[in-house]
């Protein structure tokens, strides 16, 4: 007799093994997936056998990394496949089981040739689905550049789809080269997804799409969303609009400031004397404090409203997953403070001292981090939350300086990307910028970087930035801050650097080598 196997806790060869491989939620996965298939085919994503589906079994009594994984067949009609076509296999790929084969005129069942794909999201992602789409969307959008390795939008409402994005986020796609079989995509396949930590999709140039999600409703939503933004793309490019600008404006040729249409009023006033246009960057980069908004306003606005009303906002919200999550940031934070005799830290009891003790425990804490002006996650992701409350209760608005509009208006009508990075979190960056004395001018910023990235002193920080934006050479990138370490960091990565001076701004030391301005119409 052969040996038993152990999986999941049952082991194969026994009566109780093959029960449950016949059970309740494997016989229910394997329908939703010939379901999902046939529903795929009425979208254009799994016609002429193409496209994939592999879902795992869930089971609250198995831990998510040890369930059975079900994939779809190959080189079969998506569209007719019963849930017997299915195969099982094992949380490390090995196939338990296998459909029977069908007379003629259908093929030798062979399972999908993306399993190794499949495996991948599943070991990196801790996937509970994924779907490999053949649309003709996510074909399509990435030979309108054949040489680009990204897809990039922003402000589409659509975006709020893709998990840990929001309508003002740039949302960033991975494009991999196609080779003549799937699963010789495995080892670029991975690397995308090291890559790209962010993201829940890779993009395969001419071929299609791959998307994973924690289950398979987030999957397919996900799947829905990718291929309606990509249609979007498509549309917008035909109308030669540009779908990766906040506004969404005409698309600029080679020639800074060109746009298909024509020259415009912008790129007139940029052309040199000799007739050549201005070379601009590809992306800006701004510092919010001292660069975009007066210290003043941080310093004497934002740090006051968060450290006065730490207690009430904890208080109102102390169950929320929310707050659960910003006391548990703090919490690890505080920790490495006391191992470090941080001035300033006191512990922060369990939570089963009660609520009243905890509340004031972090209350002092984070009166001590603001008096300090610590640029830490833990901090500025809890100021973000009551900031938040604050400007919902119109009790806040964003300050920015006056020429900062104008100027964003202009970057952005020259095809100019404009980004912000910030010790603050993303939160209260969106904030500052959704609310302000000049209205909401996050329509014209592509998107966000916080202190996840790295500290802002760090040249490791601006690396990560230029890798993240996609630039040719980080030179492609100008940043624009009122700190002088920051700008030797930022400058130490490759990137043009200008120091801007503003009333309230700390002095630089002498000679420091940086070009400065006093206003944003000066770039």
């Amino acid at each position: 007799m052969a040996a038993a196997i152990p999986l999941n806790g049952v082991k194969l060869g026994t009566s109780s093994s093959q029960a449950y491989l016949e059970g309740k939620a494997v016989k229910e996965t394997k329908a939703l997936m010939a379901e999902l298939c046939r529903h795929f085919y009425t979208l254009g994503w799994v016609s002429g056998t193409g496209g994939s589906i592999s879902i795992k079994v869930h089971d609250d009594s198995i831990p998510k990394p040890q369930q059975l994984i079900l994939m779809s067949p190959s080189a079969v009609q998506k569209e007719r496949m019963e849930p017997e076509d299915m195969y099982v296999l094992s949380d490390n790929g090995s196939v338990l089981s296998a459909p029977s084969p069908k007379p003629y005129p259908h093929k030798p069942p062979k399972c999908t040739d993306c399993d190794s794909l499949f495996m991948k999201a599943y070991e990196k992602r801790d996937a509970g689905a994924v779907i490999h789409s053949h649309g003709m969307e996510s074909c399509l959008v990435t030979m309108i550049n054949p040489f680009s390795k990204e897809f990039r939008i922003t402000h589409m409402e659509m975006i709020k789809g893709i998990k840990g994005h929001g309508y003002y986020d740039e949302l960033v796609v991975p494009i991999i080269d196609n080779t003549a079989h799937e699963h010789q995509l495995t080892e670029s396949f991975a690397k995308a997804i090291e890559d790209y930590p962010k993201t829940t999709a890779v993009l395969v140039r001419n071929h299609g799409i791959f998307v994973w999600g924690d289950s398979w409703i987030s999957a397919k939503t996900q799947s829905e969303c990718y291929h309606y933004l990509f249609d979007a793309a498509i549309k917008l490019h035909q109308v030669g609009l540009d779908w990766s600008t906040p506004n969404h404006g005409p698309i600029l040729s080679a020639r800074r400031g060109l746009s298909i249409a024509g020259e415009s009023n912008l790129s007139t006033k940029a052309r040199k004397d000799n007739g050549d246009i201005d070379p601009s960057p590809r992306c800006i980069v701004l510092d919010i404090e001292g660069t975009t908004t007066p210290i003043s306003f941080v310093s004497e606005v934002l740090f006051p409203y968060a450290r006065d009303n730490v207690g009430r906002h904890l208080s109102a919200t102390y169950d929320t997953s929310e707050t659960k999550a910003d006391i548990k940031l703090l919490r690890s934070q505080v920790e490495s403070d006391l191992e470090q005799g941080i001035a300033g830290a006191v512990p922060i009891p369990p939570d089963d001292a009660g609520k009243e003790e905890v509340i004031a425990a972090i209350v002092a804490n984070v009166d001590a981090m603001i008096k300090a002006d610590r640029k830490i996650t833990a901090l500025k992701e809890l100021q973000g939350h009551i900031w938040q409350t604050g400007y919902a209760n119109n009790e806040l608005e964003g300050i920015v300086f006056d020429d900062v509009p104008e100027a964003l208006e202009k970057w952005n009508a020259l095809g100019i990307k404009v980004y912000i990075y910030s010790s603050g979190s993303r939160l209260a960056q969106r904030l500052i910028f959704g609310k302000t004395n000049y209205g909401d001018l996050r329509k014209f910023l592509s998107g966000f970087f916080d202190t996840t990235v790295g500290n802002k002193k760090e040249t490791r920080s601006y690396v990560e930035i230029s890798q993240s934006l996609g630039v040719d050479k980080p030179s492609d990138i100008l940043f624009v801050t009122d700190v002088y370490q920051e700008a030797t960091a930022a400058k130490a990565a490759g990137l043009e650097v200008i120091i801007s001076i503003r009333p309230g701004n700390g002095p630089l030391p002498g000679h420091h080598g940086f070009k400065t301005v006093k206003s944003f119409s000066e770039i």
